[in-house]
C-alpha cells in the first residue's frame, strides 16, 4: 500500500484510471455545481448520446451523433420485461457520449471524471484520445482530462465511453458462472470535479473512544504532483452540528513532506462538545469539514458525514454501543424489473426504507458487491447496519482476476469508510472456496485501509479457514449448525431451499414463514450467534440454470416489486409495539386452499393474545384464542401465533377478525373477506413529487383489495395503463396483476409540470395518480 492508502498489486489492473474520487464519497451534500474554495464538482447526468453499437470513440469530434439516442444516467443499455429474458438481451458493447464545454472557473486546474458505476468495463475517450479501460462494474473510477494536451478549455469536448456488458470471465464476478443478472449501461451518476493542482484526494474521519471521550482521527489524503512547487501548506478539520462547531483541530505540513511523497496526514480532534451516539433508534449524524490551506489561504475543502458509534462482534454476540444486539436482517439485491440497476437515488433509498421501516430489520447484506451510494446514504440516516462486500460468487479467477478483487477492496473501503452503518467488510468471494494466499491478501488490504472495522468473508462450510475476523456462514440446512468460531454471523438461509411465490397456496407460503421464523428461533438461542440474515429481501433475475423457470429467483420475502410475502410479516413482527403493534396472518382467508381444509392460521405479532372471530349475518363467533406459539418458537421474544381454527370455521365461515391484545387490553384489530370477491383496485405511488432531471423516479402499486383493504392474491388482471405528461411510464403496458399486486415506475422527464398516471382496470373501472414535476437545477456543463 502507498503513502496515500492505495492498494498496490502484482498487475496492472486499469490504464489511465484513477483508485476511488474523493468527490465521489464528498460532494453529494453540497447543491449541484457549488464551489468549496478550488473545488467545483458538476452532475453530468443528462446529455448523453446513446448507441446500441460499438461505435469507433477514437473519431473524437467528428464522429456523426445523429443517430444516437438522447438519455440521462442512470441508464440501462436496454430496456427488458420483469422475466423470462436472457443475458443475452444486454450483454453488448454499446457507446455512450457526451459533449461538454469547461466553465471558466476550470482555467488553470485539474479536470477530472468521476463514474460512479458502469457495468462491465468502460474504456473512456476524451475528444479522440484513448484514456483508458476500467475494469470493474461495482466500484467508482476516475480519469484525469487535464492529465494531457487533449482537453479543450474553452471549445466543444467529447467524452465517448465504450460500455462492455458482456460476462467478460477476467473480471469480477465473472469467469464460471452466477446467480444473478448483472445488465449493462451507465447505470449510476457520472460528475466532473474541478481542483487546484495540490488537492484533497480522500478523508476517513474516524471516530474513537466515543464510549468515554468522544474524539476524531482525521486523515486526509492529499494529491501532489511531484512537479508542483513546495509551498507551505497546512490542514484544518472541524466537527460540525449543523452550523455549530463541536471541535476543531489544524496540522501544518512541511513543504518537505510533500517533497518526500508524505501525501496522508492525520488531524486529530481531541476535545469535542458533547456529541450523541449513532444507534438504531437514534442515527445521529455530523459532518467533518476539512479546508486544505496554502500559505493560509483556502484552497480545498471537503466533507464528510460520520456518527460516533461503537460497533464490533465479541464472542457473545454483536455489541452496539456496549450493547449486545441480535441481527436480524436480510440480503439485498440492487437489481429492478425492466432497467435492471438503473434506478437513481429516490428508488434506491426506498429500498432502505422497506427494509427499516416496513421489514423492522436491523441490518442488510449488500449481497453480492457494493451498492448505490444512495442506498447507504439511507441506512446512515434511518439506523440500518451494513454488511459490505467485494464482487464475486464461488468464482475465483487467476491473479489477474484475484488483482482486480483486491482492488475491488480498497475502492469499496474508501468509498465508504466514513459510514456509521457499514460494520462489517466482507473480503471474501461469496461461497468460494478457500485460497490462502489470495484471502491474506484481501483481509491485509482491508484493515491496512480500515483499523476500525472488522473483515467477514461470506462461505458456506464449516472447515474453511478462517482469516477473518467475523465467520460469516451461510447455512441453509436444518438444524442449523452450531457456531464454530467464537464470533459468528448466519449470512444466508431458506432462499433457494424453498422458493415462494405471492401466488403460492397457503400451505406453502405458511411453511415459507414458518422456515424464516424457525431459523431466527434458533439464532435467538445461544448468544454465540451474533444474528442472521436471511435470502433475501426481494425476488431476482437470474441465469437459465437457477431459478423458477422464468429466469426468476423467488427466493425473497417480498417479490421482485417490492410487495411482500407473508414472510416479510414475521420480520415486521419482531420489533418492539412501541415502534409499531403487528397483526399479519401469514394466510390469506379462502376456506380450502389447503390440501385439507384451512384448520390452522399462522400469525405474526408482537401482541401477547390474540382472539380470532368469524362476522356472519347473525353475529361474530369466537374461532379461537391464542397466546405465542412458545412450543415451536421458544427463544423468539415475539414468537408467531399457531391458531387452530376447530370445527366452527365450517359451521360460521364469513368474514375474519382478529384481534390483538397486549396486557389484556385490545391495542389492534383487522378484518378480512370472506366472500371470495375482488371488491377494490387501487393505485398508490410511493411519492407524489419528483425532479424533473430525466431520471427522478418512483413506484406505483397496482393491487387488487377486499372490502377491508387486504389483497386478493390471486387477482391476475390485465390493466391498461396511460401516461401523460413530461413524464415515462417504466414497465409493462398493460400491466398485469401478479398475486394480486404488480408496480411500474414513472420517471419524470426534464420538463417541469404535471403528470397523470391512469390505470384502468376491465371490471373495477380508471384510477389515476397524479405527480408535480419541480424544476431541476441546470447542468453547468
Amino acid at each position: 500500500m502507498d503513502r496515500r492508502g492505495f492498494i498496490k498489486t502484482t498487475g496492472t489492473l486499469i490504464a489511465g484510471a484513477t483508485l476511488v474520487p474523493g468527490a465521489l464519497a464528498a460532494e453529494r451534500d453540497a447543491p449541484a455545481g457549488a464551489e468549496a474554495s478550488g473545488r467545483i464538482v458538476l452532475p453530468m447526468n443528462r446529455g448523453w448520446l446513446y448507441s446500441h453499437t460499438a461505435e469507433d470513440g477514437a473519431t473524437g469530434r467528428e464522429f456523426n451523433d445523429a443517430q444516437f439516442e438522447r438519455v440521462v444516467v442512470p441508464h440501462t443499455n436496454i430496456k427488458l420485461p420483469w422475466h423470462g429474458f436472457t443475458e443475452h438481451d444486454y450483454t453488448f458493447v454499446s457507446t455512450y457520449r457526451r459533449h461538454f464545454k469547461l466553465p471558466e472557473s476550470a482555467m488553470g486546474r485539474r479536470v477530472f471524471v468521476d463514474f460512479e458505476g458502469v457495468m462491465t468495463a468502460s474504456t473512456v475517450w476524451l475528444n479522440g484520445h484513448k484514456l483508458g479501460e476500467y475494469k470493474g462494474g461495482y466500484t467508482p473510477f476516475s480519469f484525469e482530462l487535464t492529465a494531457g494536451p487533449q482537453l479543450d478549455p474553452s471549445g466543444d469536448n467529447v467524452l465517448a465511453v465504450e460500455v462492455d456488458s458482456t460476462e467478460r470471465p477476467d473480471i469480477p464476478p465473472f469467469g464460471y458462472e452466477i446467480d444473478y443478472l448483472t445488465f449493462g449501461g451507465i447505470y449510476r451518476e457520472v460528475s466532473l470535479r474541478i481542483v487546484p493542482e495540490t488537492f484533497l484526494e480522500n478523508i476517513f474521519a474516524a471516530p474513537k473512544n466515543v464510549m468515554t471521550q468522544p474524539a476524531v482521527d482525521v486523515k486526509c489524503y492529499l494529491e501532489h504532483p511531484a512537479t508542483a512547487g513546495h509551498e507551505h501548506y497546512s490542514l484544518t478539520a472541524e466537527v460540525l452540528d449543523g452550523d455549530r462547531v463541536l471541535g476543531k483541530a489544524t496540522k501544518e505540513i512541511p513543504a518537505a513532506s510533500l517533497a518526500h511523497g508524505e501525501l496522508a496526514h492525520t488531524v486529530e480532534i481531541a476535545q469535542l462538545d458533547k456529541v450523541e451516539l449513532w444507534d438504531l433508534d437514534h442515527p445521529r449524524l455530523y459532518q467533518v469539514r476539512v479546508r486544505l490551506m496554502r500559505e493560509r489561504q483556502v484552497i480545498d475543502e471537503q466533507t464528510r458525514r460520520i456518527g460516533f458509534r461503537e460497533a464490533t462482534f465479541t464472542d457473545h454476540g454483536f455489541s452496539l454501543n456496549g450493547k449486545i444486539v441480535k441481527l436480524r436482517g436480510l440480503d439485498r439485491h440492487q437489481t429492478f424489473p425492466y432497467v435492471g440497476q438503473a434506478m437513481p437515488g429516490r428508488v434506491q433509498r426506498r429500498d432502505a426504507d422497506i427494509l427499516r421501516t416496513n421489514f423492522h430489520c436491523n441490518i442488510v447484506r449488500t449481497s453480492h458487491y457494493p451498492q448505490s451510494r444512495h442506498f447507504l446514504d439511507r441506512c446512515d440516516e434511518i439506523g440500518l447496519l451494513v454488511l459490505e462486500e467485494i464482487p464475486g460468487w464461488q468464482h475465483i479467477g487467476d491473479l489477474a482476476w484475484q488483482d482486480i478483487a483486491v482492488d475491488n477492496v480498497g475502492r469499496m473501503i474508501r468509498r465508504d469508510w466514513n459510514r456509521p452503518s457499514i460494520v462489517l467488510w466482507g473480503v471474501r468471494i461469496n461461497e468460494s472456496r478457500d485460497n490462502h494466499d489470495f484471502y491474506t491478501r484481501t483481509n491485509a488490504a482491508a484493515h491496512q485501509l480500515d483499523t476500525t472495522r472488522q473483515t467477514g468473508g461470506i462461505r458456506y462450510f464449516q472447515e474453511s479457514e478462517f482469516l477473518e475476523d467475523v465467520f460469516t456462514m451461510n447455512d441453509f440446512g436444518w438444524p442449523l449448525k452450531k457456531p464454530n468460531h467464537p464470533r459468528y454471523l448466519n449470512t444466508e438461509f431458506v432462499g433457494h431451499t424453498y422458493p415462494c411465490k405471492t401466488f403460492d397456496s397457503l400451505e406453502r407460503l405458511r411453511e415459507h414463514t414458518i422456515r424464516h421464523a424457525r431459523v431466527h428461533d434458533t439464532l435467538a438461542s445461544d448468544p454465540q450467534y451474533a444474528g442472521g440474515i436471511g435470502w433475501c429481501a426481494f425476488d431476482y433475475n437470474t441465469h437459465a440454470n437457477f431459478g423458477s423457470g422464468d429466469r426468476i429467483c423467488y427466493h425473497g420475502v417480498a417479490d421482485i416489486f417490492r410487495e411482500p410475502k407473508p414472510a416479510a410479516f414475521f420480520y415486521k413482527s419482531q420489533c418492539d409495539p412501541a415502534e409499531e403493534i403487528v397483526l399479519e396472518p401469514a394466510f390469506h382467508w379462502a376456506r380450502n386452499d389447503e390440501s385439507v381444509g384451512l384448520t390452522k392460521g399462522l400469525i405474526c405479532s408482537n401482541c401477547d393474545h390474540v382472539k380470532i372471530y368469524t362476522v356472519t349475518d347473525s353475529g361474530e363467533h369466537l374461532l379461537a384464542e391464542a397466546d405465542p406459539d412458545r412450543t415451536q418458537f421458544p427463544h423468539l421474544k415475539y414468537a408467531p401465533f399457531d391458531v387452530d381454527f376447530g370445527e366452527k370455521i365450517r359451521e360460521n365461515w364469513g368474514d375474519l377478525r382478529i384481534d390483538g391484545y397486549i396486557g389484556g387490553k385490545q391495542v389492534i384489530s383487522k378484518r378480512y373477506s370472506g366472500d371470495g370477491v375482488d371488491h377494490e383496485f387501487v393505485v398508490q405511488a410511493d411519492d407524489a413529487e419528483l425532479v424533473a432531471d430525466g431520471a427522478d423516479t418512483t413506484r406505483v402499486v397496482l393491487r387488487l383489495n377486499d372490502h377491508y383493504g387486504a389483497i386478493r392474491p390471486f387477482a391476475s388482471d390485465g390493466i391498461a395503463l396511460e401516461l401523460e405528461g413530461p413524464g415515462t411510464l417504466i414497465g409493462d403496458n398493460p400491466a398485469t396483476l401478479i398475486g394480486g399486486a404488480v408496480a411500474v415506475w414513472v420517471r419524470a422527464g426534464e420538463q417541469p409540470g404535471s403528470v397523470t398516471l391512469r390505470a384502468k382496470h376491465p371490471r373495477h373501472g380508471t384510477k389515476e395518480v397524479r405527480f408535480t414535476l419541480k424544476q431541476a437545477e441546470a447542468e453547468q456543463v
